[in-house]
């Protein structure tokens, strides 16, 4: 018996086998397509992923792409200030760091579809396509790239190409067939999950270089918030940091000129499993939040510049929608309603979705419905979640018409002896 046991642990080691660091083999390509939009890094290339073997566009899932090996880790810094300067050697915090290891493994291959994705969606961003075409090649890209398998992994929310004045919460609902000027200021913000652990990041597409003053406003600005960043940071002291760099821009349009201001109330926020707001917020104007950053959070940095009056308000239909996390129990009268929440529980859970994907053949995930998961005249039973509490909708999110707002995120893990800047990409 005992020696049987022995085998076993024996096995179990072996299975247990450390992925190689160090740069993967394989028929290992050199990066040469740039983007079409402007400002994204002078290492930018659309096709930087052929460096790991994989093909373009790219077919490979991720996971198959670097099994053996570790996933690319995302840019690592210490933590600010004085007291955190032990954690880089403590014992006890490398401990807890190892402990950790598999989630951040989860965090970081979501964080390396979300760069392949959305490379290859800047080889086709470009004025002229059809915002719902960029969407679906987008999505389908996600999906395939993560091995999209319902719940378990697959899109962490839909995307949003919010274009102008309006700032975010904006994706085409079916038959909108908006087109993508060269004149157009455009926030594309999705995400990937696996197992829960959503990759949030956004970045701000623009053809003309007059809107360069407002696209490096508030890439400096987000760059300031995830540096100033970290465990026990307040996040009044974030704020301040954002708003400082922002606010030091100016951008003439058209003769005049206008300060870059942050739209002060749109944040960035904490993010838990399954939960894209988990209940901290960062703000991008000073309002004097003492709460702390804790190790092991993880956070959106987010923020927004405006040429308008730095306020959003919700307008325009809407197309974004959320399953509350702390849903109530609600008796639902309408036969359609319990089989719409029905949908929504098994294919979406918590995480938001959009009425392109209630429409598709598969109602959102393949995985979990195949091709029949297509929701037929279900506004009513949608409305009538929302009316109750179930479902939050998520309408647009606009500053004055006529405005422009552009918007830079990045998700960063405060891991016990740094902070990673988990979707820090060649290109932002």
């Amino acid at each position: 018996e005992g020696e049987g046991g022995e085998g076993a642990a024996k096995k179990k080691k072996k299975k247990k086998k450390k992925a190689s660091t160090g740069p993967k083999p394989g028929p290992v390509g050199t990066p040469s397509k740039k983007p079409h939009s402007r400002l994204l890094g002078e290492e930018a290339f659309t096709d930087y992923y052929v460096k790991y073997g994989q093909t373009d566009p790219p077919t490979v899932p991720v996971e198959d792409l670097f099994r053996g090996w570790e996933y690319p880790k995302g840019e690592i810094t210490p933590h600010p200030l004085e007291s955190n300067t032990y954690r880089e050697t403590d014992a006890e915090k490398r401990a807890h760091d190892r402990m950790m290891s598999d989630i951040y493994a989860k965090v970081r291959h979501a964080s390396e579809v979300h760069r392949e994705v959305r490379s290859y969606a800047q080889s086709f961003i470009k004025p002229g396509i059809k915002l719902t075409d960029m969407c679906q090649m987008l999505e389908n890209k996600n999906r395939e790239l993560v091995k999209e398998d319902g719940l378990l992994r697959g899109i962490g929310f839909p995307t949003g190409c919010s274009i102008n004045h309006v700032a975010a919460h904006y994706t085409p609902n079916p038959g909108d067939d908006t087109v993508l000027q060269y004149d157009d200021v455009m926030k594309v913000d999705f995400g990937t999950q696996i197992d829960g652990r959503i990759i949030d990041s956004a970045w701000t597409v623009a053809f003309n270089p007059r809107y360069d003053p407002l696209l490096e406003a508030v890439k400096e600005a987000t760059n300031a918030g995830i540096a100033a960043a970290g465990i026990d940071v307040r996040l009044c002291d974030v704020v301040e940091a954002v708003q400082e760099v922002m606010e030091s821009y100016e951008i003439e349009l058209d003769g005049k000129t206008y300060p870059v201001k942050c739209i002060r109330n749109l944040n960035g926020h904490s993010i838990g499993p399954y939960q894209i707001h988990a209940g901290k917020s960062v703000p991008i104007v000073k309002g004097g939040d003492t709460t702390k950053m804790e190790e092991d959070e993880m956070y959106a940095i987010e923020t927004f510049g405006t040429t308008g009056r730095g306020y959003i308000v919700e307008d325009m239909e809407c197309s974004h929608y959320m399953k509350n996390f702390h849903a109530p129990h609600v008796p639902l009268r309408l036969p359609r309603a319990k089989k719409l929440l029905t949908h929504i529980n098994k294919t979406f859970g918590t995480l938001a979705f959009c009425r392109r994907w209630l429409e598709r053949e598969d109602g959102g995930s393949f995985a979990v419905n195949g091709n029949n998961g297509k929701q037929e005249k279900y506004m009513g039973a949608l409305k009538n979640l929302c009316d109750v509490g179930i479902v939050q909708p998520y309408p647009p999110l606009c500053d004055v018409k006529g405005s422009y707002t552009a918007q830079y995120e990045h998700t960063i893990m405060l891991r016990p002896t740094c902070k990673e800047i988990v979707s820090k990409g060649d290109d932002y």
